[in-house]
């Protein structure tokens, strides 16, 4: 196998171990065998400080972030220009790439779902749960943009509460750093045979602390400052679980924080989707002393989050355009044309939706809908009489289209 060449190396203080003893916490659980091979000495991860770190990047590694980054920034614009800065749609769309990133993010922890169930479980409707799992990974996500402005440990904290409050069984977790010892590997008695054992909980807070200053820095490239403060932070693996999801929303409240991206969510977790045994390995990589597959990642992750977004916004908006074609003379003041621009990030929508999200009374949403069920722009899906589905199957047929871009790409 070759190696890897030593101008695409980032040199970075790799982490130490720290020795602990460990007994199983219940080992009438456990055979005999596991109990003697998961008592006595472990070790844990020490998470090197990263908040002096002095960035070594050669020459090409730096044009390949510079390229990825004006990729970035021109598929920011670009969302901008397609629909205006004072569209209605613009805030849509921004929800529905978020929900996107979202659902690339979670199933890249092996959490799957649809377009149509995840904005089912947006109203209330459908029975995935995996769907309303997902939606506490929207959540998360929406709180990093929100939070933006002031990345510190609250936000952080935030983030994670928005992600695990939607996650059965994790609740009492939600927005709390980890009290025990967690590892990733073999071994449900103990860490002692596990392939990654996390810092010790004690560490938690000055490694958290050292990562929100480094990422207060004004002097690195900001995809280079994405991807190194993304792996230290799954180093440190501060909750017990949801560690990954709340990474990848760390990583668009940096890309926000910077001025990066201003109006629209960036589907990167898509871009690692392609390639989840690379980026798992780039994580492994980073922790033996190299930012170098790490920080190619991102820029990878980012000229296909470019790519692939940039027709995904331009095949909303086609949808969009359609739609309103369809809409032609309907008169000017009818709620429907309120409605119109939030299917682009709520494809499937009921009257109680539309009462919380546009303030419309009961029977004024219900005419709305049916207005543009009558023009061809909404089916409705339930043919129930109550508790009634509108869905709009262009947008989920695009959206679809995405999702199996993104599948293609990774079967390669």
């Amino acid at each position: 196998m070759p190696t890897r060449a030593t101008d695409t190396i980032i040199p970075i203080d790799g982490v130490s171990h720290e020795t602990y003893d460990w007994m199983p916490r219940a080992p009438e659980m456990h055979s005999r065998a596991e109990v003697l091979r998961q008592t006595g000495p472990y070790d844990a991860i020490v998470t090197a400080p990263i908040l002096d770190w002095d960035p070594q990047i050669s020459s090409s590694v730096s044009a390949d972030v510079e390229d990825a980054t004006r990729e970035l920034v021109a598929f920011d614009r670009h969302a901008r220009s397609r629909l205006g800065t004072d569209n209605p749609a613009l805030g849509p769309m921004t929800a529905i790439l978020l929900r996107t990133e979202s659902a690339s993010s979670s199933q890249i922890e092996q959490l799957t779902t649809s377009a149509k169930q995840l904005a089912l479980a947006e109203i209330d409707e459908g029975d995935k749960a995996n769907a309303v799992t997902v939606i506490g990974n929207v959540r998360a996500m929406e709180a990093a943009l929100r939070l933006s402005d002031d990345i510190s440990e609250d936000s952080i904290l935030a983030m994670h509460k928005a992600l695990m409050l939607h996650q059965r069984g994790f609740e009492q977790d939600a927005g709390r750093y980890r009290s025990e010892q967690v590892w990733i590997g073999p071994g449900e008695a103990g860490p002692r045979l596990a392939e990654f054992v996390a810092p010790h909980h004690d560490r938690i807070p000055g490694a958290i602390a050292d990562l929100v200053g480094f990422v207060k820095r004004q002097d690195i490239s900001v995809l280079v400052q994405v991807a190194v403060a993304h792996a230290q932070f799954e180093t440190i693996h501060p909750f017990p679980d949801g560690n990954g999801r709340t990474g990848r929303a760390l990583a668009q409240s940096i890309l926000r924080n910077k001025g990066l991206v201003a109006s629209t969510a960036v589907p990167i977790s898509a871009g690692l989707l392609v390639d989840t045994d690379r980026y798992f390995a780039a994580l492994t990589t980073f922790r033996s002393g190299d930012a170098g597959p790490i920080v190619s990642e991102f820029a990878s992750a980012s000229r296909i989050a470019a790519a692939t977004g940039t027709r995904l916004v331009d095949d909303l908006v086609a949808q969009l355009e359609d739609s309103r074609q369809k809409m032609n003379g309907l008169r000017s003041d009818a709620a429907a044309w309120k409605v119109l621009p939030v299917l682009v990030g709520q494809p499937a929508m009921n009257t109680k939706y539309l009462m919380s999200t546009l303030g419309l009374g009961e029977m004024t949403a219900l005419r709305a809908l049916d207005a543009l069920a009558d023009r061809g722009v909404l089916t409705e899906s339930t043919g129930k009489s109550r508790n009634r589905v509108w869905q709009h199957r262009g947008i989920f047929d695009v959206l679809d289209g995405y999702a199996e871009t993104i599948r293609r790409m990774s079967a390669r």
